[in-house]
């Protein structure tokens, strides 16, 4: 039966949930040491940007190879990542904890959210696919998040979906583990490439295999 041929959808299914599986694992080990979960998200990302094209060829040697290129700049942007949740986190803690909730606090922490938001939400998949200073690579990331703002509201929809999905109940939370953040990544591949050819269609645009300068 074709149902269950190498061809037919259920072997498909289940070979894309094994990479998935093995991605997010993958991710997880290489994220451990916490300083380098910046790399391993770049890595990752190289690995769901293919996946997007269903391109990517044995994931393991894919993601090792995305790590090793892109540790450099991976690792300062996932520390500085880190820190801007922990600013807009600790904001919200004070606006908690200071007696009358002054409302400079919440305010400061929806932009800071915001702005820190559009900073980051295409800054790792742009890093997997361009060669880019960091402060060049936030700045598109920025760019392109005002340029699409509408469709990256709905992304961020979508994944706030997937996140309340994973957290659920218990069941769901294990298959959160599995693959949770692999799922977020795919999803978040799926509409920057998206843009990505878009903006590469334009005149003068940087491609793909060419090293990137400013891509406002």
């Amino acid at each position: 039966m074709k149902l269950f041929s190498v061809d037919g959808p259920l072997y498909k299914f289940l070979s894309r949930l094994w990479d998935m599986i093995k991605l997010n694992f993958l991710w997880l080990l290489f994220s451990l040491p916490i300083v380098t979960m910046g790399a391993a998200t770049v890595a990752a990302y190289t690995v769901t940007l293919k996946m997007v094209d269903e391109t990517e060829g044995y994931v393991g040697r894919q993601f090792i190879k995305g790590f090793k290129e892109n540790w450099k700049q991976g690792i300062p942007m996932g520390l500085l990542a880190m820190f801007c949740a922990y600013v807009v986190y600790l904001d919200f803690q004070l606006f908690e904890a200071v007696e009358g909730n002054p409302i400079f606090f919440l305010i400061f922490g929806m932009v800071a959210a915001f702005v820190f938001g559009c900073a980051f939400i295409y800054a790792f998949p742009l890093s997997a696919r361009y060669e880019n200073t960091l402060f060049a690579t936030l700045k598109n990331s920025a760019n392109i998040a005002a340029r699409y703002f509408v469709r990256t509201i709905a992304l961020v929809v979508v994944l706030a979906v997937e996140i309340l999905l994973i957290l659920y109940n218990y069941t769901t939370l294990f298959f959160g583990f599995l693959i949770g953040p692999a799922c977020i990544m795919l999803t978040v591949s799926g509409f920057a490439l998206h843009f990505f050819r878009e903006i590469e269609k334009e005149p003068g645009a940087v491609k793909e295999t060419e090293k990137a300068e400013e891509e406002d």
